[in-house]
């Protein structure tokens, strides 16, 4: 066993916890962003109100979905560490 090097099962096992953290990051921050327009259009906000409200849905999806990356990439390191 060739210890440093990662093996290919691992290196796929990476590639694929990537993809996933990204994807679930995407939908996570689409659904905060779909949430914020929805209160704007249930409510009846328009101009600035209606403009504030998408952008800290939008701001809040961003953060979301940073969010999300970290805590799967890490969770997944964490795995990976403890030979899981």
């Amino acid at each position: 066993m060739d210890m440093g090097r990662e093996s290919r099962w691992e290196k796929d096992a990476m590639t694929v916890e990537i993809g996933f953290a990204l994807v679930s990051a995407a939908v996570l921050a689409g659904a905060v962003l779909a949430v914020a327009f929805g209160l704007t259009f249930v409510l009846g906000l328009s101009g600035l109100a209606a403009k504030g409200m998408l952008k800290a849905g939008a701001f809040l999806g961003v953060v979301g979905g940073v969010w999300r990356v970290v805590w799967v990439l890490s969770r997944f390191d964490a795995q990976r560490r403890q030979g899981r």
